[in-house]
């Protein structure tokens, strides 16, 4: 995965990755973007350990980290906190929230992405344009 010189990863350079990964595949005839459904989640995923889950005690750390400051948002709503602290919280715990999204990306191209690439067939396909949806729902918000 390449990061900006500041070291964040940008939706640009994870869809450059996951092209990268996809040109190592041989290329696929045929096959209309868009034509099938996204599959609900946990479908269409055969394989039982996910990109995240050497760093899943991480991220379990970081989401009850983002939790409390979700908490700590209601709290400040009920003391009837100023409303610029309110939203400096707010932008604090998106920042959070999208900081998580991206590494969570990351592993996802690294490993299920990666993964797809090596097989070849279709899959890398369907995982590149699974990878792009989820960079443009990341986008929208």
């Amino acid at each position: 995965m390449t990061t900006t010189e500041a070291g964040q990863l940008t939706p640009e350079t994870a869809v450059d990755a996951a092209v990268a990964h996809a040109s190592a595949a041989p290329a696929v005839t045929g096959s209309k973007a868009g034509s099938a459904p996204a599959p609900e989640a946990g479908e269409g995923h055969d394989h039982a350990v996910h990109g995240y889950h050497n760093q899943k005690d991480e991220h379990l750390k970081r989401l009850r980290r983002v939790e409390g400051q979700i908490r700590g948002l209601q709290r400040m709503v009920s003391e009837d906190t100023y409303c610029i602290d309110i939203l400096t919280q707010v932008s604090a715990s998106t920042k959070a929230l999208q900081s998580f999204a991206l590494q969570l990306l990351e592993e996802h191209l690294r490993h299920c992405v990666a993964e797809a690439a090596q097989k070849g067939g279709t899959e890398i396909e369907d995982k590149v344009e699974e990878a792009t949806k989820a960079i443009a729902r990341m986008l929208r918000t």
